[in-house]
């Protein structure tokens, strides 16, 4: 049975099972550590789901909201679904619930990033109504 939950306290399983799906997302070296994932799960702005094939955890993706003077925004981030279940639809499962909570909080505004070498992933995001933004966007390491 396919599921998709809010992930609210911590588990070494979910920590591990995280861990995996950053791994198969980036080529980046990247180790999430108990802390930080526990800090990811009590920030009350920053959701974590985890889609559920059975009991197994197949993929995951993370709705980050926040508020500005112009208005409530979203971020979708950290969208991926293990390489044992790609090709079922399980990423539209995951955005369509990333969608429908955002709404549900009464957020106007849902944005995402996706690398265009992600072909399937830009065509599913643009397929669910997401328009390319002709901006340019900055990343500053600290």
């Amino acid at each position: 049975m396919t599921r998709i939950i809010e992930v609210l306290e911590y588990s070494p399983k979910y920590l591990e099972a995280t861990q995996r799906l950053l791994h198969q997302l980036t080529s980046r070296p990247m180790q999430l550590t108990e802390e930080g994932f526990k800090q990811a799960l009590i920030a009350p702005n920053s959701h974590l789901f985890f889609l559920m094939e059975g009991e197994e955890i197949a993929g995951m993706l993370t709705v980050g909201i926040y508020y500005s003077p112009t208005g409530g925004k979203a971020w979708i981030e950290d969208v991926v679904v293990d390489e044992a279940f790609r090709g079922q639809g399980l990423s539209k499962l995951l955005v369509n619930h990333a969608i429908g909570f955002v709404k549900s909080q009464g957020i106007p505004s849902l944005m995402l990033t996706s690398n265009p070498k992600r072909v399937a992933a830009n065509k599913l995001y643009q397929a669910l109504g997401f328009e390319q933004k002709e901006t340019n966007v900055y990343k500053m390491i600290l």
